[in-house]
C-alpha cells in the first residue's frame, strides 16, 4: 500500500503541475487585462507611465511562461500572492470563504446519505409496487429539475411572497446586534433554502443508485442462500445485501470532495451566498490572476485528493482488493 501511494503522490504532483501550467497560461492569455477592466471601471485614461508600473507591481510585465515559474516559487514558500481586485493576500481570501461553502456542501451531503441510503432500501424492498414507483416517480422529477430553476422558484414563493425565508446573503444587517445564539439562528435561517437546492438533486441521485445497486446485489446466490437458511427480508436486505453496496457507495465519498470546497456558482450567485464558487465567478470577471490561481490550485488538489481517498476507501471496504 505505501509503494502504491507514493506512486499516486507523485502521480499527483505531474498532474498538478500541469494543470497549474495550463491554465495559468489560459487565464494570462484571455481577453483583456486588469490593467484594462480597472481603467474601464474608472472610466478615465491612464498614464503610460503609471501603467508601466503597475504592470511591474502586478508581474504583467514578464511573459507568462516566466510569471509562472516566479508563482510558482512563491507557491513552494506557500505564498499564493495578492489579490489584484481585493488589494489582500489571496490565503486571507480563501479562509474566509470556506466556512460558507462548507456550511452548505457539508450540510447537504450529510443530509444526502441521512436520507438516500433508508430512501434506496425503501424502494428497494418494495420494488414494483405502487409506493415504489411514486417515489421513484418524485426522485425523478426532482433529478430533472435544475438547481437554479428550484432555487428561484423558492425564493419567488417563500422568500418574496410568503416572507418566510431571507431573500438573499448569509446574514441579517443586524447581525452583529444580535447574541450568539440568534446569530447562529440567523445563520441557519439564511442557508436553508441553499441547502434544500444543494440537496434534493443529489437525494435522487443517491437514492437511484442505492436502489439500483441492492437490485443487482439481491440476485446473487448468497442471498438466495440466506434466505434459504431462514433469514428474514429485512435482515437480508440490511445485513446481508446493502454491506456490497457500500463498495461503490463508500467511494462516492472520496469522488464529492472537490464539490465540498468548490461550491456552486450558480446557487451562491442566486442566493447571494459568500462562498467559493462566486468567489471563483468574481475573480475571472476581474481578470484576477493570482486569485484565479490560488483557487484553481486548491480545487486541483483536493480533487486529487478525492480520488486517492476513493482508490483507498474501495480497498477497505472490499478486502478483495489490494495495491501493490
Amino acid at each position: 500500500m505505501s509503494a502504491y501511494l507514493m506512486r499516486r503522490m507523485l502521480m499527483g504532483l505531474l498532474t498538478l503541475w500541469l494543470i497549474t501550467f495550463v491554465v495559468f497560461g489560459l487565464i494570462r492569455n484571455m481577453p483583456g487585462t486588469p490593467l484594462q477592466l480597472e481603467a474601464e471601471n474608472l472610466d478615465q485614461k491612464i498614464d503610460p507611465a503609471d501603467i508601466e508600473r503597475m504592470k511591474k507591481n502586478y508581474g504583467l510585465d514578464l511573459p507568462w511562461h516566466k510569471a509562472y515559474v516566479v508563482w510558482l516559487g512563491n507557491v513552494l514558500r506557500l505564498d499564493l500572492g495578492r489579490s489584484f481586485s481585493q488589494r489582500q493576500p489571496v490565503l486571507k481570501l480563501i479562509g474566509e470563504r470556506v466556512g460558507p461553502t462548507l456550511l452548505i456542501s457539508l450540510s447537504s451531503l450529510v443530509l444526502t446519505y441521512l436520507l438516500s441510503i433508508p430512501l434506496g432500501l425503501y424502494c428497494s424492498a418494495k420494488s414494483g409496487k405502487p409506493s415504489e414507483r411514486a417515489v421513484g416517480t418524485l426522485l425523478y422529477m426532482l433529478y430533472s429539475l435544475p438547481a437554479f430553476v428550484a432555487a428561484l422558484l423558492l425564493l419567488m414563493l417563500l422568500s418574496y411572497r410568503m416572507d418566510w425565508f431571507p431573500l438573499r446573503g448569509m446574514k441579517s444587517d443586524n447581525y452583529n446586534q444580535l447574541g450568539d445564539w440568534q446569530q447562529f439562528k440567523d445563520v441557519v435561517w439564511h442557508a436553508v433554502l441553499p441547502i434544500v437546492c444543494a440537496t434534493y438533486g443529489s437525494l435522487a441521485y443517491y437514492t437511484r443508485f442505492v436502489r439500483a445497486n441492492l437490485q443487482e446485489v439481491v440476485r446473487q446466490d448468497y442471498i438466495r442462500t440466506a434466505r434459504a437458511k431462514g433469514a428474514g427480508p429485512l435482515r437480508v436486505l440490511v445485513l446481508h445485501a446493502f454491506r456490497n453496496t457500500l463498495i461503490p457507495l463508500v467511494t462516492l465519498i472520496g469522488l464529492t470532495m472537490p464539490y465540498l470546497i468548490s461550491g456552486s456558482i450558480i446557487l451562491e450567485q442566486v442566493f447571494d451566498w459568500p462562498g467559493m464558487g462566486r468567489m471563483y465567478f468574481e475573480s475571472i470577471s476581474t481578470r484576477d490572476y493570482p486569485l484565479i490561481m490560488g483557487l484553481t490550485l486548491l480545487f486541483s488538489v483536493v480533487a486529487l485528493l478525492g480520488q486517492l481517498v476513493a482508490d483507498v476507501l474501495y480497498a477497505v471496504v472490499d478486502p478483495r482488493v489490494t495495491y501493490a
